[in-house]
């Protein structure tokens, strides 16, 4: 802990990006968008800090923590204002993808495969069948950043 405080106190910028690319990467791997926003505001925080603005961990903090807030509250309110028929909570992407149609992008053999949807590329599964490269299918359910997708 000594350790951190110091390279707290040397270099607070490594800190903070340090923590915004742990929370990126268990976001990325899980995919979940509860730790995307806190992710991008510990990035804010490093900018601040590498820029000179040294407030001590406390206040760094609070930054943290009112960034994270904010930003939140507005990407609800985003959602809202672009999809207004959309109710899923703002951080549950994967059930606001049932019902949605997917484009395969990488084949089903043995019940596996890819599929891209929403912006993005997910992992997929498919318990009846296979489905080739480019066909459509439709997300049916979601468990964590695995969708379960069936044909038609």
């Amino acid at each position: 802990m000594d350790a951190i405080l110091s390279l707290h106190a040397a270099q607070p910028w490594w800190i903070w990006l340090a923590v915004g690319v742990a929370l990126l990467a268990v976001e990325a791997a899980l995919s979940t968008e509860w730790l995307l926003w806190p992710a991008v505001a510990a990035g804010g925080v490093a900018v601040l800090t590498a820029l000179g603005l040294r407030l001590g961990l406390p206040a760094e903090t609070a930054i943290f923590a009112l960034l994270t807030a904010g930003m939140t509250l507005m990407s609800r309110r985003l959602i809202q204002r672009v999809n207004p028929d959309d109710s899923a909570d703002v951080n549950d992407r994967s059930s606001r993808l049932v019902g949605q149609q997917a484009r395969v992008v990488e084949s089903f053999v043995a019940g596996r495969g890819r599929v891209f949807v929403s912006g993005a590329e997910w992992a997929a599964e498919m318990p009846a069948g296979e489905a080739p490269l480019g066909t459509y299918v439709t997300v049916t359910d979601a468990s964590g950043a695995t969708l379960k997708v069936t044909t038609g």
